[in-house]
């Protein structure tokens, strides 16, 4: 793969590529309107196509906030067309690496050294990039280890990116009035959390102690010792990315004991840390040789507070859904409903959200659950199909929930996805069996 050798860090240089690529989205529009009078069957498909290829060759060479952004949507299966969810998934681990002569200026900047200064050995050439940085092998007293370098400027370039993002994601998700700043704050001070790498050694050391007696999980250690705010050094793990091994799986109880780890390690972080790793993509798990699960990457960790924690989960009992005053109840502490709405957006948002949580609910309902359900995904695709046309909707205000949904959301989103890409049936409850056993 080609390598780069510099970066667009300025406000100015990172707006005028976003706007050459804003202006490619606008000619592929114009190339859809004739597209529809010569072959109206599959213009839609050819324009998504085109803008989602378009939109992430702008993004990549960005790096940053920007990419990580469609990275984060990639995720979102079952909203976004397939086109956008295949390339932006890209942004999760292959996109153009650093360049080794900036490799090492970014080493000597942090480090006062250059990389071959501190370890014994040391691959110049990255084995994985993505949205916030790239990753390289090293060794040192017999250790192999995997080195995790942040591009140059993205910390730097997290505002001016969301500002530019902002107008688009606004239209994109129908969100109207002042509130919906608070969406925006959130995701900023998560990628500003993202881009502090001492924050992440801490995080991740702390997730290690927390969850090293799940079974079939594992973790690397980290060396803070060899480790900045921009560089992260970590035992280097063997295996294949989570979406390789579904590729070619054909074992179903090593799928299922794989789900079930994976299952495990995420309502323990929920229910019992209320801390979690909220960047579930198939980038951030391996699959071992001798069918171990490993977990890496926990730069992005959200805290789930007790007083949208007690009504989210309160809300994923049967009885609360169907009970029409506690239902209501919970869409208020949950700001899903506010006390400026009028009683047609009451009723319509109460209806659209019963509908979505009976449904996103089910897998919490069963002693066991199925992922490799395929009525069940259809379900979950229907539905956004169906909300996604709603004309009724557009005109209402998208400014809804908590900030907190944002982050949660998106886990439970990435999560199932992962497990029906594994097509695991694991025990609900097993997570509680766990609590006993905190070292």
């Amino acid at each position: 793969m080609k390598t780069i050798d510099s970066i667009p860090t300025g406000k100015i240089s990172r707006a005028t590529r976003l706007v050459r690529t804003g202006v490619k989205v606008g000619i592929n529009q114009l190339k859809y309107y004739g597209d529809t009078l010569v072959d109206p069957q599959n213009a839609k498909e050819k324009l998504n196509q085109n803008n989602a290829s378009d939109i992430y060759e702008g993004l990549k060479n960005l790096k940053g906030s920007a990419l990580k952004v469609a990275q984060m949507l990639s995720m979102e299966k079952n909203i976004l067309p397939k086109a956008y969810v295949e390339q932006f998934s890209l942004a999760q681990f292959s996109v153009p690496p650093l360049s080794a002569p900036l490799v090492r200026k970014t080493f000597y900047k942090y480090f006062g050294k250059h990389p071959e200064d501190l370890f014994d050995t040391f691959n110049s050439q990255s084995i994985a990039a993505a949205s916030i940085g790239q990753v390289h092998q090293a060794t040192k007293d017999g250790k192999e280890l995997a080195i995790k370098i942040q591009y140059p400027g993205v910390a730097d370039s997290i505002s001016s990116d969301l500002a530019i993002v902002k107008p688009v994601a606004i239209k994109m998700f129908n969100i109207k009035g002042k509130d919906s700043d608070k969406y925006f704050e959130e995701v900023e001070q998560k990628l500003l959390e993202e881009t502090d790498y001492t924050l992440e050694v801490k995080q991740s050391q702390q997730m290690v102690l927390d969850c090293k007696h799940i079974e079939h999980l594992i973790f690397p250690n980290y060396y803070p010792n060899l480790s900045n705010q921009r560089i992260i050094t970590m035992d280097w793990m063997q295996g294949d990315h989570l979406s390789e091994f579904t590729k070619v799986n054909t074992d179903t109880k090593l799928a299922d004991r794989l789900g079930q780890a994976l299952w495990d390690f995420y309502m323990y972080q929920m229910h019992e840390l209320k801390r979690v790793h909220a960047d579930p993509h198939p980038g951030n798990f391996l699959v071992t040789t001798k069918g171990e699960l490993v977990a890496i990457d926990f730069g992005c960790i959200k805290v789930v507070p007790d007083a949208f924690y007690i009504p989210y989960f309160e809300l994923a009992i049967p009885e609360n859904i169907n009970n029409p005053e506690m239902f209501t109840q919970k869409l208020y502490e949950l700001e899903i409903l506010t006390p400026r709405d009028t009683p047609e957006e009451i009723a319509f948002f109460s209806t659209l959200f019963h509908e979505m949580l009976s449904l996103f609910t089910q897998p919490m309902h069963k002693e066991t659950f199925d992922f490799s359900d395929e009525t069940f995904f259809s379900k979950v695709a229907d539905l956004s199909e169906k909300y996604s046309k709603d004309t009724q909707l557009r005109k209402m205000n998208g400014n809804r929930g908590s900030k907190h949904f944002l982050y949660i959301n998106r886990t439970f989103f990435g999560l199932y996805n992962l497990m029906n890409d594994l097509g695991a049936k694991v025990l609900v409850n097993n997570y509680k069996t766990l609590k006993s056993n905190i070292v």
